[in-house]
């Protein structure tokens, strides 16, 4: 599959400009556009500098040299679970990564090619410059991911991971964002802390919301405090230790050994309390008023999106930083059962 080796049509996607917006902007006709992005037409030095500068990038980032993009064979992110797997593809830093198909409900777009006996049989649907990745446990992530294709033009795939998992993701290089909800009202500092821990400082936070995380109960259940409940839960949905949600079960139970079974996911603890196979479970307020449960909140935490300091120029992550940053999105967010988007776009310095 060709590989586009400029990246002017990713830029202009970023900015939600039409090509004869950028041809008016730079000086030279829609069609010309048309030629440079789809690589039959050699911009002119004066036309590179005026697209560089428009873009506010440098001609080397916005032309990247040479064919090597071409030629190098895409990896695993991580390597799927059956012989035969369909999966997507998208480019993270230099590096073309294959990512086995998961968390349909939340990615509810085509598979880019089958692999099967170790061959890769692509479909070449999406290139994979245009492909946006993130680690998160946001059980509202799918609504972002539709936000985010219809706003820019580019293509968002979400990996259902806790915080702990998703810094690894991303400390690998497997993945764009991670996603993290350590911070707290009592401790707000505590993401940013968290990525220099683990990841050092060349990174940068994105706010995305606030939100409530609380013990989910049956909805017959009309306990009004959190602590006397816990006490009287014999079984519990626990999410797995690394989890923002297992952090919170520790400190309400108090170091108190518990029994039950670990979940992955926000709405697998709210399934497992509607089910009946868990008296209750922590999770966001979110997933616990879909599936109809009693909810009560024990703290206000701040989710936020974490990604390496070179990649804030990508014109993927721009794009998502004008999303989160876009009125009506910001809106639509807070309208959301727990959540609240006052600061949603906002970029917290590590």
């Amino acid at each position: 599959m060709k590989i586009s080796t400029n990246r002017v049509h990713a830029h202009r996607l970023a900015r939600n400009w039409s090509q004869a917006d950028l041809a008016k902007r730079v000086g030279i006709s829609r069609a010309a556009v048309s030629a440079i992005e789809g690589e039959r037409l050699s911009p002119s030095v004066a036309t590179a500098l005026a697209l560089a500068e428009e873009f506010e990038c440098s001609v080397e980032e916005l032309f990247r040299p040479g064919k090597a993009s071409e030629t190098s064979a895409p990896q695993w992110a991580w390597a799927p679970r059956t012989q035969s797997s369909r999966y997507w593809e998208a480019e993270v830093g230099s590096r073309r990564l294959l990512y086995p198909v998961e968390a349909v409900s939340m990615n509810p777009v085509p598979h880019d090619g089958i692999w099967e006996d170790g061959i890769c049989r692509e479909r070449a649907l999406v290139p994979p410059e245009m492909t946006l990745t993130i680690a998160t446990c946001d059980p509202a992530a799918g609504l972002l991911a539709a936000e985010f294709a219809r706003a820019s033009g580019f293509r968002l795939l979400v990996f259902p991971r806790n915080g702990g998992r998703a810094l690894e993701l991303l400390q690998k290089g497997l993945v764009h964002i991670a996603a993290l909800h350590r911070s707290t009202r009592e401790h707000p500092e505590r993401n940013a802390e968290t990525v220099r821990e683990r990841l050092g400082r060349d990174f940068q936070l994105l706010h995305a919301a606030k939100w409530q995380e609380g013990m989910a109960l049956p909805s017959d259940n009309s306990s009004r405090v959190a602590a006397s409940a816990a006490r009287r839960t014999e079984c519990w949905a626990a999410r797995e230790p690394g989890a923002g949600a297992r952090e919170c079960l520790d400190e309400l139970l108090e170091g108190r050994r518990f029994a039950g079974r670990e979940v992955q996911g926000h709405a697998s603890v709210a399934e497992a309390v509607r089910s009946g196979w868990a008296g209750a479970g922590i999770c966001v307020r979110f997933s616990a008023e879909e599936a109809g449960l009693h909810f009560l909140p024990i703290r206000t935490e701040s989710l936020e999106f974490c990604f390496s300091v070179r990649s804030q120029r990508d014109p993927r992550i721009q794009a998502l930083i004008r999303l989160l940053r876009d009125r009506s999105y910001r809106r639509l967010v807070s309208e959301l059962p727990g959540y609240d988007a006052r600061q949603t776009g906002e970029l917290i310095s590590v």
